[in-house]
């Protein structure tokens, strides 16, 4: 699958995957920040933003995709960062294909399953009703029933196209029937691992990179490196872009 890509600099290509509901905008300052001295391309991952839809969430499909489209945009081979969802992409493209990837940046993430966090944000998603007439403010009130977190709303509403009638920009119904995959973390095949320059980035105040991940991590990823951004939590790069900068831009001029 060719995912939709947003572009921009020029120099030695950089791959920048989201999270989950989210979309490649997401790292909008970050890629202009970057774009003064690499070719920075921010991906949409199949059901996400403007890429297309399929039933298949597992991050061996993820993977081949992002391969897929570095391939055709002559983007190949590329230092790749994921964040979460697309860090477990990430991470699989490495142990998958290598050869493809120069350096390998995961942010806020561990090769591990985690708890189903986002299953009733999923369902309360599909539960607003998309009516005709339908108001920012009115899917809002719907969400703030599971949602409590207004930022969160915001985040998730990005996703929601107001219209005759409204629609969810995003394949909702295949993220939603897939979130056993994306929550999950697939047995790597036997003897797999990475030895390219890893860096793996956690937000201080996140506990998505626990110290029971570490011996899996460093099996994988035999020569990671582990850096911490300060007044950070799971979503590092908005929380606190200036620390997350500083911790990656050294790593991919190395």
């Amino acid at each position: 699958m060719i995912l939709h890509a947003i572009e921009a600099g020029s120099g030695p290509p950089v791959i920048l995957l989201h999270g989950l509901f989210g979309a490649a905008r997401n790292f909008g300052a970050v890629q202009k920040h970057l774009a003064r001295d690499w070719r920075v391309i921010a991906l949409d991952l199949r059901n996400h933003g403007a890429s297309p839809h399929a039933a298949e969430t597992g991050y061996d499909a993820m993977a081949d995709d992002v391969m897929e489209t570095m391939r055709a945009l002559d983007a190949y081979p590329a230092m790749v960062l994921g964040h979460s969802m697309g860090g477990k992409a990430a991470m699989r493209a490495a142990l998958n294909r290598p050869e493809a990837i120069t350096r390998l940046i995961v942010a806020d993430v561990a090769p591990a399953a985690y708890e189903p966090h986002f299953r009733s944000y999923a369902q309360a998603m599909l539960d607003i009703p998309l009516a005709p007439g339908l108001s920012r403010a009115e899917a809002d009130a719907a969400l703030a029933r599971t949602v409590r977190e207004p930022g969160m709303r915001a985040f998730l509403l990005q996703n929601l196209r107001l219209g005759d009638p409204p629609a969810w920009r995003n394949g909702l119904s295949e993220i939603a029937a897939g979130l056993p995959a994306i929550e999950g973390w697939p047995d790597p095949p036997p003897g797999a691992r990475y030895d390219g320059p890893t860096l793996f980035i956690a937000g201080a105040r996140s506990d998505y990179i626990r110290d029971q991940h570490r011996p899996v991590m460093a099996a994988l990823f035999p020569h990671a490196e582990y850096a911490v951004v300060p007044d950070a939590g799971h979503w590092l790069h908005a929380d606190n872009m200036s620390g997350f900068l500083a911790v990656l831009e050294p790593f991919l001029r190395a």
